[in-house]
């Protein structure tokens, strides 16, 4: 998978794209990550990407015309646009899986007020990953391109994806390591008992009922 980042702050990603999972990810060929500061694509002399409001109102914009240059510049057959904003669909693990089938996505990072309206004219899909207010569309890219990623052939072993939370509309089950008792706290003794189906039928019990303590929305 190719994924190009259209961000005014690219030192933000740094950290992101050098460790961890991200980073072997990248290392191994298994995803292209590149970040375009889309300001090199404005018409203006200083480097200005945002204007005041028609009509009025606090704050600026970012202007028409670097995000179409720097898109025309860049997209392909096989581009999926997705910009990140309040006012798109929030964010989950199915639409992750969805996206994660995509051959090259292309993020637009917005800043300020917002965007031109018509810059909606290039988007395939606006992308929410919550009812909060953000500095800009950089950590909300970061958080899709995380969990897109794992998702990816040969990033991460199957076996651990298919006991993930969201599965199914469950969070994962309660899990345990050593010691078996610490400060009085003990590992439920089915998990220690050695038969494999106990703990199965244990873990798909204890699922639900974690969903349905914590998230009972996802049960609906």
């Amino acid at each position: 998978m190719k994924i190009d980042v259209l961000t005014l702050f690219p030192n933000m990603f740094e950290g992101f794209l050098t460790e961890s999972i991200i980073k072997r990810a990248i290392d191994s060929k298994k995803v292209e990550i590149n970040l375009i500061n889309f300001r090199d694509y404005t018409p203006l002399k200083n480097g200005q990407v945002d204007d005041t409001i028609y009509g009025g109102g606090a704050g600026m914009l970012i202007r028409c015309e670097p995000v179409f240059e720097c898109i025309d510049k860049i997209k392909t057959k096989d581009s999926y646009i997705i910009m990140l904003t309040p006012s798109g669909k929030t964010f989950n693990q199915k639409k992750a899986i969805d996206l994660s089938k995509k051959k090259h996505i292309i993020f637009i990072c917005g800043h300020y007020e917002g965007f031109d309206e018509r810059i909606n004219t290039l988007v395939d899909e606006e992308i929410s990953i919550g009812d909060f207010v953000l500095t800009g569309g950089e950590v909300p890219a970061m958080c899709v391109i995380d969990t897109i990623t794992r998702l990816l052939p040969g990033v991460i072993n199957n076996k651990s994806l298919e006991s993930e939370s969201f599965n199914d509309n469950l969070l994962d089950f309660p899990m345990y390591t050593k010691p078996a008792v610490y400060r009085g706290l003990e590992v439920p003794k089915v998990l220690l008992n050695g038969n494999h189906k106990e703990i199965e039928l244990w873990r798909i019990e204890n699922q639900k009922k974690k969903t349905m303590e914590k998230r009972p929305d996802l049960m609906e």
